[in-house]
């Protein structure tokens, strides 16, 4: 049985890793990732990993595993910011604030079964100071990830309170992945 990853994504490449379930293939879905009028963060979150996994070619003996991470600040869906002046505004939102980190694992196994699984963590920043803002700004680290910030950089050290899945923050739940994994009846090395 052969492991098909749907992202590119060198952190979930390295957290399958860590639990034996190197990918055998990458494959680099297309898919649209706006959110649609009205939805809300967790079954955004499911859908988009749902589209990734479907959207992935998968050939036979193949399983296909696809994940998205988005951040919610309440209602209001984080996504990948578009630029510093969008970093900033998702900083801001989340300075001083607790927010939920909702992580989608969908895997399709070798007959076209989807089983998913979403791991909710709870994280709270501390109070940023603009100094702070401006630092992580210039650093680059928050673009082109979920909620404008990468936990296992240096924004590790505004988190005051974490609950749930450190991983699944990262961009992967491994306890919910492997889980998966297993039902879908994938030998973990």
């Amino acid at each position: 049985m052969q492991l098909v990853l749907a992202s590119t994504s060198p952190r979930r490449r390295d957290l399958l890793t860590r639990i034996g379930a190197a990918p055998d293939r990458i494959a680099a879905p297309d898919i649209d990732e706006a959110a649609r009028p009205g939805e809300l963060p967790r079954p955004y979150v499911l859908r988009i990993a749902i589209d990734k996994a479907r959207a992935a070619e998968r050939g036979p003996g193949e399983i296909v595993l696809a994940g998205d991470t988005t951040i919610a600040v309440g209602r209001r869906i984080l996504a990948k910011p578009e630029d510093e002046a969008d970093l900033r505004r998702m900083l801001g939102l989340l300075s001083g604030r607790r927010h939920h980190c909702l992580s989608a694992v969908c895997v399709i196994d070798t007959a076209g079964k989807a089983r998913t699984r979403v791991s909710d963590t709870i994280v709270t920043f501390k109070r940023l100071s603009d100094a702070e803002i401006d630092w992580y700004v210039a650093s680059g680290e928050g673009m082109g990830k979920a909620g404008g910030y990468a936990i296992q950089g240096k924004a590790e050290a505004f988190v005051r309170f974490l609950s749930g899945s450190h991983s699944g923050v990262v961009g992967l739940p491994v306890f919910e992945t492997r889980a998966l994994l297993e039902a879908s009846g994938y030998q973990l090395g």
